[in-house]
């Protein structure tokens, strides 16, 4: 794939506004190419991260990928976490 091409964006205007209000190339995608009938629904019954202790979110930080999140504090990590 080339520099200029990219995964096929299914509501192109949804995802150019949401690059114009700073999200990622990534998330933007995610985003626009979400069916209108999941949009907007609740996920699924885990806890909010608040109530996670600080090596769950490390472990989940990692799954996620992230790196450098060794020294993070449980309030940074849940700021990551929602960030991504």
């Amino acid at each position: 794939m080339s520099k200029n091409e990219r995964p096929q964006i299914k509501n192109e205007d949804q995802y150019e506004a949401l690059r114009d209000q700073g999200y990622s190339k990534e998330k933007a995608a995610r985003i626009a190419n979400t069916p209108d009938n999941v949009a907007g629904k609740k996920g699924g019954k885990a806890p909010a991260y608040e109530e996670w202790t600080r090596d769950e979110l490390y472990q989940k930080a990692r799954e996620i990928g992230f790196s450098g999140i060794s020294k993070l504090r449980k309030s940074e990590l849940i700021e990551k976490l929602r960030s991504h």
